[in-house]
């Protein structure tokens, strides 16, 4: 008769980090820590757990396939977050008539999506949320984007590595206008063109088809990719519009802010969250070989929607699965073990009072030192030092004690000094 053979995996799509996985998550951390706290956000944090129904006011009914959601003890619809915006709406209506615009705020938090897995994608993830909220000028897009790369340069990522792909929804609307397509035919147009690239162009095609639109307009609206610069966008409108002028503005500023070699114009950037209004963006690595590293862009509805006064906004989300996986495809030596400064260990138990007392005295001088916990020969005490990655070792026996002296043996060159027990 078989038996059933326990499995000690995460459950699918879920991630555990080990001791020797947390130094590189930890530097991912204060890297977005720092970059958000330069450009002047302020932290704040929601629950995990949030309603079904605020969910679903903000991306409609076909959210529930997406996420994990259940019902309580008392029958309450609720889901873990698949993102932070919703939940950051409903903070700021909750206060929005106490609080003061425009609002900088960022969070770090743990997101969860029930979907199908990629390279790029789990169904869980750590993200950094950046958010400007209340205010209209264009400095709110570049600071966003100024912040994020300023995380990403703080790893060691240069121009070389990554790039901020940016567009405009409104631009794009202006040019489906100038080609005839009805208004409303252009949230499924959105939708089609952000999965082109991550479907085939026939595919696409055959999306816009089932959208509504004629053969002719699908093929109108294909030939907008094919628009390299915003010289060109303007050229098809004729003249400068209000969102092509704004686009511009963007880039002057990422000039000024000596980013112009961090972000591009790509027409084909759309985004595939309905409440992106304005600019969008994306930053992929320079060969693209990777899922998108952050992405964000303007929205200006998303608190009307769900019951606030209207207030436009920018945010970003910049996931640590994809900046994972580019720090290691660079070979980063960011992540690399932290151990202690200094393994003190001892020969028998009459010598514990004197390894605790120099352990203490040690940690007063902000070395770190792994105290052992039991006695040990010598011999097995430093082979456990030298595996444990120790820089130096210090092993007390009862001529120590009586001499009041110790050995500091340096594990890298093997040389050793006298010091004094405290």
């Amino acid at each position: 008769m078989g038996t059933n053979k326990q499995s000690f995996s995460a459950p699918r799509g879920m991630r555990d980090f080990y001791p020797e996985d947390m130094p590189l998550r930890n530097a991912v951390f204060a890297a977005w820590h720092t970059a958000a706290g330069q450009h002047g956000f302020q932290q704040y944090d929601a629950c995990v757990v949030e309603t079904l129904d605020l969910l679903k006011k903000k991306s409609g009914d076909e959210i529930i396939g997406q996420i994990y959601d259940f019902t309580d003890k008392s029958d309450r619809e609720l889901a873990l977050r698949p993102e932070m915006t919703p939940s950051l709406a409903r903070m700021v209506a909750a206060r929005q008539n106490a609080l003061r615009f425009p609002l900088k705020w960022y969070s770090i938090v743990q997101c969860f999506r029930y979907e199908r897995m990629s390279k790029g994608r789990k169904r869980e993830h750590f993200q950094l949320n950046l958010d400007i909220i209340g205010e209209n000028s264009v400095l709110a897009e570049v600071e966003v984007i100024s912040a994020a790369t300023r995380a990403l340069e703080s790893l060691g990522l240069g121009p070389d590595d990554f790039c901020v792909h940016v567009s405009s929804r409104a631009l794009l609307t202006d040019l489906l206008l100038k080609l005839d397509i009805p208004a409303d035919h252009h949230p499924a147009t959105f939708l089609a063109l952000d999965k082109l690239g991550k479907i085939s162009k026939e595919a696409t095609s055959e999306l816009l088809l089932t959208s509504g639109l004629d053969r002719s307009h699908v093929e109108s609206v294909l030939s907008l990719l094919a628009i390299k610069s915003l010289d060109e966008a303007n050229n098809i409108l004729g003249a400068p519009t209000p969102a092509s002028m704004r686009l511009s503005d963007f880039f002057q500023f990422m000039e000024s802010y000596g980013l112009s070699d961090r972000v591009a114009f790509d027409i084909s950037i759309v985004r595939g969250l309905a409440y992106y209004t304005g600019i969008v963006f994306e930053a992929f690595d320079r060969s693209k070989e990777l899922r998108a590293i952050f992405g964000g862009g303007r929205y200006d509805n998303l608190l009307g929607d769900i019951g606030g006064n209207p207030a436009g906004g920018v945010g970003l989300g910049f996931g640590d699965v994809v900046l994972a996986e580019l720090l290691t495809n660079k070979n980063s030596s960011i992540g690399v073990p932290n151990t202690a400064d200094t393994g003190v260990g001892y020969m028998s138990e009459e010598q514990k009072p004197a390894a605790i007392s120099l352990s203490l005295s040690l940690r007063q001088e902000n070395i770190l030192v792994d105290l052992a916990l039991h006695p040990e020969k010598a011999k097995t005490f430093f082979s456990r030092a030298d595996r444990s990655g120790f820089q130096q070792a210090i092993f007390i026996g009862p001529d120590d004690v009586a001499s009041g002296t110790v050995r500091v043996k340096n594990l890298k060159t093997g040389e050793q000094q006298q010091m004094d027990l405290a």
